[in-house]
């Protein structure tokens, strides 16, 4: 029996560019970025000053409480679950699968050194410390019932989540999950990353041939999926298909890639074939494209070796020089953003004045958007600290199902209310 299509009824977003998906997309394609000096935490012992974090005072009120993680995740979610009825979530039969690599570690230090400089510190602040911690508040704030996961991967967390939700709709584990991730900021990670000076001081450009590191980011991007079946029953509107998903392992290093790119090579196929497409099906990749000197070419490299000639003329963007790198959050901002580029038939540029470095031997969106010569296929790639690559690929609703060109009206206008988030 072939298995069941699974369409993304809902998305939603939280990052520097802004507190949901319209602000997000508009400021995109714009290219604009959210990368400006940090005021989250003292920087004067670090290399470097700046990072895509977020404007909290922007947020909704309702989870002012909880960590910002938390917060991200149920903003995020409560965009995402706009106009659905409240039992579809309410019920075992929705999962959520979330990434998370950091919890809530900022509100952790924070209450670390409230101890050593002689407080008592807040301890309802660090009730989300551990990774967990985003995955659960969405299920607490939302009343779903069914498996909640939580994949700590490093910069694949909410990639591998989407694949997990994948394959739990396909299996018939559930018929709605909450896909996605959320991070925050911390001190920690970003001294980290600077230590391995892998962090450029100015906003990052990647796949630029001056390309001298990341910049750090935070937020977080979540998928509302569900079995077509499903959302056809209940009235819903498909944004476009999830249809392919694969992960893989450079097992090479601790945090350097696979010089010949090939263990994302084979994530990228495994995608492909997984989705019952090849790389002909493809219309734009959204990368990883972190900006750092290695990943840029290993990833090329990957393109090259999947696309062959092709991967020349192949529309490529990296949305990390806008939002940043939202570590375990990366996957998730990076499908909603996918998702929208198939929507609106647009591919974001790659933020940044200098040209493409012509030695990668890719074609990179600059300067503006590129209109998409066909809606067809995206794949977002992630790859992560110790080889650990996912990547997933996404394809128009309009054409996998027909009946989803169609603008149908939800059966319930209803946006779901959120518990108390205790």
């Amino acid at each position: 029996m072939s298995a069941p299509a699974i369409v993304v009824t809902g998305i939603g977003s939280v990052s520097a560019l802004g507190p949901d998906t319209a602000t997000l997309w508009r400021r995109a394609c714009d290219g604009q970025r959210g990368i400006a000096e940090l005021q989250l935490f003292p920087t004067d012992r670090h290399r470097t000053n700046i990072a895509a974090s977020v404007d909290a005072s922007a947020l909704p009120p309702d989870y002012a409480q909880l960590a910002r993680a938390d917060r991200f995740a149920c903003t995020a979610t409560r965009e995402a679950l706009r106009g659905a009825p409240e039992e579809i979530v309410r019920s075992p039969r929705c999962g959520v699968f979330f990434g998370s690599s950091t919890g809530a570690l900022f509100e952790g230090e924070r209450f670390l050194q409230a101890l050593l400089a002689g407080g008592e510190g807040d301890l309802h602040s660090i009730v989300g410390l551990q990774n967990n911690g985003p995955g659960d508040a969405v299920a607490r704030a939302f009343g779903a019932r069914g498996p909640v996961l939580t994949f700590s991967t490093a910069c694949t967390s909410a990639n591998v989540a989407i694949g997990a939700a994948l394959d739990a709709l396909r299996s018939g584990e559930v018929d709605v999950a909450i896909a996605g991730g959320a991070d925050e900021l911390c001190e920690l990670t970003y001294a980290g990353f600077n230590s391995l000076r892998a962090v450029d001081a100015a906003p990052t450009r990647p796949f630029r041939a001056d390309r001298a590191g990341l910049s750090m980011g935070e937020g977080a991007g979540v998928l509302l999926l569900e079995t077509l079946a499903h959302a056809e029953a209940r009235g819903a509107t498909a944004l476009a298909e999830l249809c392919g998903a694969a992960r893989s392992c450079d097992a090479q290093h601790v945090s350097a890639p696979d010089p010949e790119g090939s263990g994302a090579a084979q994530a990228m196929r495994g995608a492909l074939a997984d989705g019952g497409l090849c790389a002909d099906d493809v219309t734009f990749v959204n990368a990883h494209g972190t900006g750092t000197p290695h990943n840029d070419v290993s990833e090329a490299k990957a393109m090259r070796a999947v696309f062959g000639e092709r991967a020349a003329q192949l529309p490529i963007t990296s949305t990390k020089s806008m939002v940043g790198h939202l570590l375990g959050a990366a996957g998730g901002i990076e499908a909603v953003l996918t998702v929208l580029a198939l929507q609106h038939g647009r591919l974001p540029p790659t933020a940044g004045e200098q040209p493409a470095d012509a030695e990668l031997g890719l074609d990179v969106v600059l300067h503006e958007p590129r209109t998409l010569p066909g809606r067809g296929v995206g794949l977002s790639t992630n790859l992560a600290f110790g080889g650990n690559n996912a990547v997933i690929a996404l394809r128009s609703a309009e054409v996998i199902a027909p009946k989803s060109a169609e603008v149908i009206a939800p059966k319930s206008a209803e946006v779901i209310a959120p518990r108390s988030a205790r």
